[in-house]
């Protein structure tokens, strides 16, 4: 069983972070425990020079890791080191620490497996698919799907016309085209007269949907009713009543739609948007409530948890990373606190007949930092708007910012999950520090979504009161310039605030005890194993390497590639690499990106060769001089006994069974490319 840590960004959220360590960051190795990373050191053994990972221990103690076995070494997490005890080499406490994770990783990986079987179960309803009436739907759309949005429809409808219950995540940024693929989920759904429900965090998100469903069915014969604080009493109950009689079609609603007084009578469509809004105990009532009806996530940053079975292969997901046509990248400023870039960011979107949302998350004092910014900028209209001003009130603001009654909305985080006002194109962000990442980039999300031009403003206190987490995640925030990268955020966020969140509080002292990266492998292995009937135990969940030694030099020099990162990225591609073919991939990536490869690095490509090769038949260990060496198997079992007979009888001067697991060769090859033909046509011989 090996590891895969392969770099996917769709199959593998955590371990390209290996690529951008920087020194004095906690690594893992695999056989020797925490450390921290030092850098890479090129070191010259008997006229050899090769480059290594330096990676410092407890009592001052250094490991020199190869590149070759860069493959061993994972990423810790974000966290500061203080809080961590590194590990003393050459002490047998590391592979205590191991053992117990899997021992807990066991059940939690059968926990998952349950979870997954237990939707599998529960048969869900097959949708039929009429094409010409979804596609007469479908036209009335007035834009162009991005090729993103169409694979992640299709793959959707492809899984509501299985049998099984779906559990679909659509993960996309805001403004992506996240609403059309549950608009068209829904058409599907209802036209196999089948009731819809929708679920979103906020009232004003709720009204935002129900308008814009509204829009798109209008030529339809479907009723769509919404379900929220903004209804009365009456009509609450009314829309209760209709709902168990089926003369709804779709409902939208915020938390109400969990109450236990909704009985739907037929409902086979539920769709949840931004998930990471919702609590535990909301999770569990649809678990519950709703097993074998479709599930559809709507989500710019997944939660740890769906994230990870997402990666994993527990849940279906889709990723939207492509923008929309002529959409702008957010231009993005940190700054100290500062009233006059308060003044000159309202004024400029103003001069432009925008307007501006201010976020200030202190409801408390929220009316002094109205009055404050009016006397800073009297010739603008201010209004306030939170979560708790009264329903009506809060709808009545709402309605007259969106009719540019008034220029700034100062306001709390009601507004972070989709509202949509295009003429909104600035926001600043009073005590960004306060925020996490994720939240912050639904925030920003919020303006840019027209053809014009937007800005985010993110005002911080002194670097003194800040926390180093705080300072970490404005940092890698404005590192982020693109368009499309919640999905990478939301996984960046994980790591900064702590890995502890990833399944569940019973998992955070084993996340702790081996990182984030190497308790993802062993979960992800220990999944593959349980399905496969077979206990996960840690030599079954151990990486099956090959230790490489033939006295040859292996490093990219720097005049080839300088960034030491993409040297590391590089290594790490071609030690983890697992086919000839993709091997051959990097090699035509290496020549267009830095032109012909050097004899070192040549090397390295032919020793990843010989790695996959020699793992195939069970070889653990090559090592060779310019005289002799031998090989090592994982066990008597791996060896083909007949042509190790045969070898040794052929050539009795050259081979000979030193263990019972090891052939020993004496031949005298001072060529580094000799000894590295050699190896291969050894390997050749003993391949079964």
């Amino acid at each position: 069983m090996s590891f895969d840590i392969q770099k996917n960004n769709k199959k593998n959220f955590i371990t390209n972070n290996i690529f951008n360590i920087k020194k004095g960051q906690l690594v893992v190795h695999f056989e020797h425990g925490i450390g921290i990373y030092q850098g890479l050191i090129t070191i010259k053994t008997r006229d050899i020079i090769s480059e290594y990972l330096v990676i410092d221990y407890a009592d001052h103690d250094k490991l020199y890791v190869p590149i070759s076995s860069i493959h061993l070494v994972t990423l810790y997490d974000f966290n500061h080191k203080k809080y961590v005890s590194l590990n003393k080499l050459g002490k047998n406490s590391w592979d205590k620490t191991k053992k117990k994770t899997v021992k807990k990783i066991q059940d939690i990986a059968a926990e998952l497996l349950e979870a997954t079987a237990q939707r599998k179960i529960e048969k869900g309803y097959p949708f039929q698919y009429n094409k010409k009436k979804y596609k007469l739907f479908c036209n009335s759309f007035p834009f162009e799907m991005t090729s993103d949005q169409k694979k992640a429809i299709h793959s959707v409808i492809d899984d509501m016309t299985k049998p099984i219950a779906m559990h679909h995540i659509v993960c996309g940024d805001v403004g992506f085209g996240k609403t059309e693929i549950a608009i068209r989920a829904a058409f599907l759904a209802v036209d196999n007269n089948k009731q819809v429900g929708i679920l979103v965090p906020t009232t004003l998100l709720a009204q935002q949907h129900f308008n814009n469903f509204c829009d798109r069915f209008k030529n339809w014969p479907i009723k769509i009713d919404i379900l929220s604080r903004f209804r009365n009493t009456k009509d609450q109950k009314n829309i209760i009543h209709l709902i168990s009689q089926g003369k709804i079609d779709i409902l939208i609603g915020t938390h109400k739609l969990l109450q236990k007084n909704i009985k739907w009578k037929n409902l086979g469509l539920l769709i949840i948007d931004e998930e990471h809004r919702f609590g535990v105990i909301h999770k569990e009532l649809l678990n519950s409530k709703h097993k074998n009806i479709d599930i559809l996530i709507l989500t710019a940053t997944p939660i740890p948890r769906t994230l990870y079975m997402a990666m994993n292969g527990l849940r279906n997901l889709s990723i939207i990373s492509s923008p929309p046509d002529n959409r702008l990248s957010i231009k993005t400023f940190v700054y100290q606190f500062n009233t006059e870039i308060i003044r000159k960011a309202i004024l400029k979107e103003i001069s432009r007949n925008g307007q501006v949302y201010y976020i200030f998350n202190n409801v408390k004092i929220i009316e002094k930092r109205k009055t404050f910014l009016q006397k800073l900028i009297p010739e603008v209209k201010f209004e306030i708007g939170h979560g708790q001003m009264p329903t009506k009130n809060l709808e009545k603001i709402m309605i007259k910012f969106y009719q540019k009654k008034f220029d700034v909305l100062i306001c709390s985080t009601i507004i972070e999950t989709g509202i949509d006002i295009s003429n909104v194109n600035t926001i600043i962000i009073e005590r960004a520090d306060k925020f996490g990442l994720a939240q912050l980039y639904q925030l920003k999300g919020r303006v840019g979504r027209s053809k014009n031009q937007a800005y985010a403003y993110l005002l911080t206190p002194n670097p003194k009161l800040m926390t180093t987490n705080s300072k970490k995640r404005l940092d890698a925030f404005k590192s982020f310039k693109d368009l499309g990268i919640g999905f990478t955020l939301a996984t960046q966020d994980l790591e900064i605030r702590g890995s502890g969140k990833l399944l569940g509080k019973e998992q955070s002292g084993q996340i702790t005890n081996i990182g984030i990266e190497l308790y993802s492998i062993f979960l992800k292995n220990a999944i593959k194993l349980l399905k496969k009937g077979k206990e996960p135990t840690l030599e079954k969940l151990s990486y099956k390497s090959v230790e490489l030694e033939l006295s040859i030099p292996l490093f990219f020099p720097e005049t080839y590639i300088n960034n030491v990162n993409q040297r590391l990225l590089y290594y790490k591609k071609i030690a983890t690499i697992n086919s000839k073919e993709k091997l051959n991939l990097i090699k035509i990536e290496l020549i267009k990106k830095f032109g012909m490869i050097p004899r070192s690095g040549i090397f390295i490509l032919e020793l990843a060769l010989i790695r996959i090769k020699a793992l195939e038949i069970g070889i653990k260990k090559i090592k060779m001089n310019q005289k002799k060496g031998y090989i090592e198997f994982f066990n008597e079992n791996s060896i083909d006994t007949n042509k190790i007979i045969y070898l040794i009888n052929k050539y009795p001067n050259v081979y000979k069974l030193n263990q019972s697991n090891q052939i020993e060769f004496n031949i005298k090859l001072n060529s580094e490319e000799d000894r590295l033909i050699f190896i291969k046509k050894l390997i050749k011989k003993l391949k079964k």
